[in-house]
């Protein structure tokens, strides 16, 4: 059974192998540590028994939460965990009174931008050449949680 809760500092060492398996420009377990200690952050993990399968984060920025990373095993895909995380980030955000969230996605993400399309995110512009081995661009996306728009 996957439970989901907040991710730390013990969990740095499982996350940055998750983080070098999903990206191609993967943060370090530096950064990682940095990210999570910054104020206003959340982090979340995954986890089946003692492995962590799944994180993501974001940072509390004068109430809007910017979603960084959203990770899931390949192995563990297909499980909703994505779901799972995106759902309980988004239910910590608002205790925190974030009021709107937004992410940049890989344009040939599919999987991801069909996710983030069924939370309500909105594709608002594109990031040219955001992305790094291989170049690619980014769509910005937005999500506002109570009909909160800009």
């Amino acid at each position: 059974m996957i439970q989901i809760r907040l991710m730390t500092k013990a969990d740095i060492d499982q996350v940055s192998e998750i983080e070098k398996i999903t990206f191609s420009m993967p943060w370090s377990k530096e950064a990682l540590l940095q990210s999570l200690e910054q104020k206003g952050s959340i982090y979340l993990v995954a986890c089946e028994e003692e492995k962590i399968v799944g994180y993501c984060g974001l940072f509390n920025i004068v109430n809007e939460g910017n979603i960084n990373n959203v990770a899931v095993l390949n192995e563990y895909r297909g499980r909703h965990i994505a779901t799972a995380m995106l759902k309980k980030l988004i239910e910590f955000g608002n205790q925190a009174q974030i009021t709107a969230y937004t992410l940049e996605v890989r344009t040939s993400n599919e999987p991801a931008i069909q996710l983030y399309l069924k939370f309500g995110f909105t594709i608002e512009g594109i990031r040219k050449n955001y992305y790094e081995n291989p170049t690619e661009d980014a769509y910005i996306m937005w999500y506002y949680p109570q009909g909160v728009s800009r």
